[in-house]
């Protein structure tokens, strides 16, 4: 559990403009007790302390600055929350974690730490170790370091000799990886192991991953309560997420075999607000109640084929497959079949599986169940498979002449979802005897939507169209037309705005059957950032310096181009670099993309409005100067 509090709780923001007085930052509620009983509400293990933000206010004892708990009027400057927060969770069986910004606004410290002037940078680089320094070494084990936008300040000997043991986020010594966008949910396949030359440039992500790597760290996916929110304030409040989303993220975190990081932000008075214990108890209740009871389960097996034989025919409508990790992620494709009227069907097919997989699938009534390795590294060790019949989810199935309620899911690895809920009405048709059937779905308030994507089960679907409506009775119009889906289709179109939805199946080699079907908002399309003309070159040379700041909204993963658009002579980049609020960032974080002239910008910092991240590139012009081109950027689409 992320825990964030800050000066900018008091202001209503994200970042701390140092506008609130330190007299008026009195949290007299402050309960660490209340903090760890929330973390163990959803059955979190772990809370990572925000003890410094960029602000630079710190929430322990410290000499090394003006700025922090030593110097407001909550216990009369006594008061060390990382001490209490210490107690507490070795009280409650806790493990606890501290985030200490290398950004720090009160000694002129941007991205990474960086200052500058080299005096600046000295007096920090003394404060900064003295800092981490004190967080390591007076509250017992610390078992997770984050260096949020990575880190220039040499600390290895510190965390060597303070927390040889501690799993760091960014920075030369990170362990583990951020996996691209703060929606809590890992791309698929996610895999654990990565090259190490990425791992080593401090930035690397889940778009590094590589079964085959010779560097492990897994990833942690981190994800506000409040969307998009880190810090309380009244209105944030109201952004809180439903259970469902968080049962989605869930799924596709702790699902996909990595580590849920879930916020929580205390208000001005120091407690953690009734609505989120709520919600975490019921989180954790409904993660109990789906996944506490197996139908039937195996441990600790070897070979390509687990099979479980159920006492009874029985229905199911999930499994859950676990790796012994500490041999390396040895599956590399598998699935899983149930056995009902004298033969195997196919419920799930994926590929990583790593500490723990959850495959949702349509229910099955089976008499019995196997995970069938169809491709491995080295022979499979399989700590653990498991079924369930979880009651009230649904993936949604469709046979001829039998309608049935399909669910519209909201999740997506690199795309901000629509805010839909699982129980949306929806309806199936399809006549008796054909193949030609449509799905409609009800989405309550008109929503705008841009990108569809459909999975299914067989592969049947020849020829479609995606239609929407504003009212019951007006004209349906096309937003889309397709034609195969196979086991995944996913493809952006012009946004549009309905308040119903219809995917219409035209043509079909057999009765279609549909996993999922997603809306989502859109990638948002390729913006102008930028442009050259014959006059910028100056003897067949020309160097661009592009500010990207106002394309780039938040942390993610961004798509840069460079396209000719008109003169006789043709031009090729010979160098690309990227820079963080003026300093040169960490190699890794700019990388060249497949398609030639094309690079992806990897934005790992906080963004704000002070905060920049400009490109570099040195163009030359073959044989020239008569070339002009564009620059275009766009948020990078799910992969």
């Amino acid at each position: 559990m992320f825990l964030c509090l800050d000066p900018c709780t008091w202001q209503g923001r994200e970042y701390d403009d140092h506008s609130t007085p330190l007299s008026a930052i009195n949290p007299t509620q402050l309960d660490t007790e209340q903090w760890c009983r929330a973390a163990t509400l959803w059955g979190a293990k772990e809370i990572l302390f925000v003890a410094k933000h960029t602000g630079g206010f710190c929430w322990w004892q410290t000499d090394s600055t003006r700025y922090g708990v030593k110097q407001i009027a909550w216990r009369g400057g006594q008061g060390d929350v990382m001490k209490d927060l210490a107690a507490s969770c070795q009280k409650r069986g806790l493990k606890l974690g501290v985030y200490l910004s290398p950004h720090d606004d009160q000694f002129g410290a941007g991205g990474g730490g960086r200052c500058k002037t080299p005096e600046a940078q000295a007096a920090y680089n003394q404060a900064y170790r003295q800092q981490l320094t004190e967080l390591l070494s007076r509250y017992g084990d610390i078992f997770e370091v984050w260096f949020d936008g990575s880190c220039v300040i040499e600390i290895g000997d510190l965390l060597k000799e303070h927390s040889p043991l501690a799993v760091v986020f960014q920075g030369p010594q990170a362990t583990i990886r951020w996996p691209g966008t703060e929606t809590g949910r890992l791309p698929y396949p996610a895999w654990n192991s990565l090259p190490i030359k990425d791992l080593k440039s401090g930035g690397a992500t889940a778009a590094q991953g590589n079964p085959d790597g010779d560097a492990w760290a897994p990833l942690e996916a981190d994800t506000t309560l409040y969307n998009h929110n880190w810090f309380w304030s009244e209105a944030n409040e109201k952004k809180r997420k439903s259970l469902n989303e968080l049962m989605d993220i869930y799924g596709k975190s702790a699902g996909r075999g990595g580590v849920l990081l879930l916020n929580s932000t205390p208000n001005t008075n120091g407690l953690i607000p009734d609505g989120d214990l709520k919600l975490y108890a019921a989180f954790g209740q409904e993660i109990e109640r789906r996944f506490s009871r197996p139908v039937m389960e195996s441990t600790d097996q070897r070979g390509t084929t687990v099979e479980l034989a159920l006492a009874r025919p029985a229905r199911i409508n999930h499994a859950i497959i676990m790796e012994d990790y500490r041999e390396g992620e040895r599956i590399r494709e598998y699935v899983v079949e149930g056995f009902s009227d004298g033969q195997w069907r196919m419920l799930s097919k994926g590929t990583s599986v790593g500490r723990k997989k959850i495959d949702q699938f349509r229910p099955a009534q089976v008499s019995r169940v196997r995970l069938h390795v169809t491709r491995s590294a080295a022979e499979p060790i399989i700590r653990r498979l498991a079924v369930f019949q979880v009651e009230g989810v649904s993936a949604g199935s469709l046979t001829t002449g039998r309608p049935t309620t399909a669910s519209v899911f909201h999740s997506a690895p690199y795309i901000a979802p629509m805010a839909t809920d699982d129980d949306l009405q929806t309806r199936w048709g399809c006549p008796d005897g054909t193949t030609a059937c449509w799905l409609e779905v009800d989405l309550g308030p008109p929503t705008r939507f841009g990108r569809v994507a459909i999975h299914e089960l067989a592969d049947r679907i020849r020829k479609f169209t995606l239609e929407y409506r504003d009212e019951t009775n007006a004209s349906w119009r096309s937003a889309l037309e397709g034609a195969r889906v196979g086991a995944q289709f996913q493809q952006d179109f012009p946004a549009v705005t309905g308040r119903f939805v219809r995917l219409n199946i035209l043509e079909a080699s057999g009765p279609p059957t549909l996993w999922e079907f997603n809306l989502y908002p859109g990638v948002p399309g390729w913006q102008r950032c930028g442009a050259w003309t014959a006059q910028t070159f100056r003897d067949g040379k020309a160097t661009l310096t592009l500010d990207l700041s106002l394309f780039i909204p938040e942390p993610g993963q961004f798509e840069v181009k460079f396209e000719q658009t008109g003169g006789r002579n043709a031009f090729r980049i010979t160098k690309a670099t990227l820079f963080y609020e003026g300093q040169e960032a960490m190699p890794g974080l700019l990388t060249p993309l497949a398609v030639p002239n094309s690079y992806n910008v990897n934005r790992t910092a906080q963004v704000s409005p002070e905060t920049s991240s400009v490109v570099k590139v040195e163009i030359s012009a073959v044989g020239g100067s008569d070339c002009q081109g564009t620059v275009w950027i766009r948020p990078r689409p799910a992969e």
